[in-house]
């Protein structure tokens, strides 16, 4: 993986990126050319339209990486890649269209645009065909060497047999730290030359997977791995670059303390973020306006009861507050203010509270408390203050996710379903925690454009 802005992105996908961005150009390109064939006219150079093609590949590009063009499951299978190429470029289309009215010169004629759109889906779905299982090959994997051979190797394991894992395991050696769990372990005292025998297995990584670390560190090994070029990692490391969250079971106090993440020189990323969350709101307030007055009255006439409910959340520095939405539950869905895990399927749910739900549409007023500074745009969901106090007896490290502004969406939000248990909610905090110790600019674009995905195929919304 290579690592952007504090978020590791596969080899793999920057890859394919740089390859479908190159085609889009040719697309655009050929549209161009085919439109000047058509009419008879002469080629314009090449310089004068670069713009015109550059704008068309990077907005097309953001639709796909929006739509999800490069999740595991796209990669994986040429039905869901091309229903998710169609929707992003007809995405695309739409938001090229409001580019060229802001932009009047670097407009596309309306021909060359079809021609292009249709030379791109044609370009991007042979791309997948020819180098689907290519980019999913051996090739394109990490071997990585694992020290331990106990349930922590076990783990690593499981998670190199998984589909779209991009590493493959060259071998574990067992350190006598404890009972062997994975098979053909080889024993330390078996290896005569451990800097050889990473090099033979053709290692560019060790991860120390060891199950006891205190006064157990092979310093003298790791010292000789790492002078031969190979990097070397911690289990905790390792896993949080290749889930992209920070799993509890291997984490201790140490490693959060003197990890890199959690940086405290985001004054001007900050300041940034607040300007763009008060834009946002103040423009998605104004413009949705319509769409949530008659919802609003769509929801007083289906049942009783105010069509808005405010409801206490816990925010920043676990200060409460208030957020707003529209009601999508039953008037009577928690007897006596007891807070209730909303369920799959929730009886409580009405009719018109099902299709809002699933379309975001409830969430719409909560721009108000984005624009009041008590959350943003992006963060860890806000929790109630009931299940907050739960929560935070019953998971490690459940605090620190308030050490972040809360958000609409979040890094939680477009890699785990809506959780409804305890063992969600830890999930869904290795998430939080996560995205608190690596945010970046960079981070929340990504989370922005991806909850698109999350829009047109929601999980699991509840």
């Amino acid at each position: 993986m290579i690592r952007l802005f504090k978020h590791y992105v596969p080899h793999t996908v920057l890859l394919l990126g740089f390859i479908d961005f190159t085609l889009l150009m040719l697309a655009a390109e050929g549209g161009w050319l085919l439109r000047e064939w058509q009419i008879g006219g002469g080629v314009d150079p090449e310089a004068s339209r670069l713009p015109n093609m550059l704008v068309f590949a990077a907005t097309l590009e953001l639709a796909m990486i929006g739509v999800g063009v490069y999740a595991l499951d796209a990669l994986r299978s040429m039905r869901f890649a091309v229903a998710r190429l169609v929707v992003a470029i007809s995405l695309g289309a739409l938001l090229l269209a409001l580019v060229f009215f802001l932009a009047p010169s670097i407009t596309f004629w309306r021909s060359n645009l079809l021609y292009a759109m249709l030379i791109a889906l044609l370009l991007l779905t042979g791309a997948r065909v020819l180098l689907g299982r290519t980019l999913d090959g051996a090739a394109f994997k990490r071997r990585i060497l694992v020290l331990g051979a106990g349930p922590r190797a076990a783990r690593l394991e499981a998670l190199a047999g998984r589909e779209g894992a991009g590493f493959a395991i060259a071998g574990y050696i067992g350190m006598n730290d404890g009972p062997i769990a994975v098979a053909d372990a080889v024993n330390r005292s078996d290896i005569v030359n451990l800097p050889a025998h990473v090099v033979r297995l053709g290692a560019s990584e060790v991860v120390l997977a060891l199950e006891e670390r205190r006064n157990a560190l092979p310093l003298a090994d790791l010292l000789r791995i790492k002078t031969t070029g190979v990097h070397v990692n911690d289990l905790s490391s390792f896993l949080e670059r290749e889930t992209g969250r920070v799993d509890l079971d291997s984490l201790n106090p140490s490693w959060l303390i003197f990890s890199d993440g959690f940086s405290a020189g985001r004054r001007l990323s900050g300041l940034g973020k607040r300007l763009f969350d008060i834009a946002v709101s103040a423009a998605i307030l104004l413009l949705t306006l319509p769409i949530v007055l008659l919802t609003a009255l769509a929801v007083k006439l289906e049942s009783e009861g105010p069509a808005f409910f405010r409801q206490r959340r816990i925010g920043l520095y676990g200060q409460g507050f208030e957020i707003l939405k529209l009601r999508s539950m039953r008037q009577d869905a928690e007897v006596g203010g007891v807070a209730v895990w909303a369920e799959e399927d929730d009886p409580r749910v009405t009719r018109v509270g099902q299709v809002i739900r699933k379309l975001r549409i409830d969430e719409l007023p909560q721009a108000w408390s984005v624009l009041n500074g008590e959350m943003s745009f992006v963060g860890p969901r806000p929790e109630r203050p009931q299940f907050v106090s739960d929560l935070e007896a019953r998971l490690p490290y459940y605090a620190e996710r308030h050490m972040v502004k809360p958000g609409i969406t979040g890094w939680a939000q477009i890699n785990y379903p809506y959780g409804a248990s305890i063992e969600d909610a830890r999930q869904k905090l290795e998430y939080d925690l996560y995205y608190a110790k690596n945010y970046t600019p960079f981070l929340d674009l990504l989370i922005l454009l991806q909850t698109m995905r999350v829009i047109l195929w929601p999980k699991g919304a509840r």
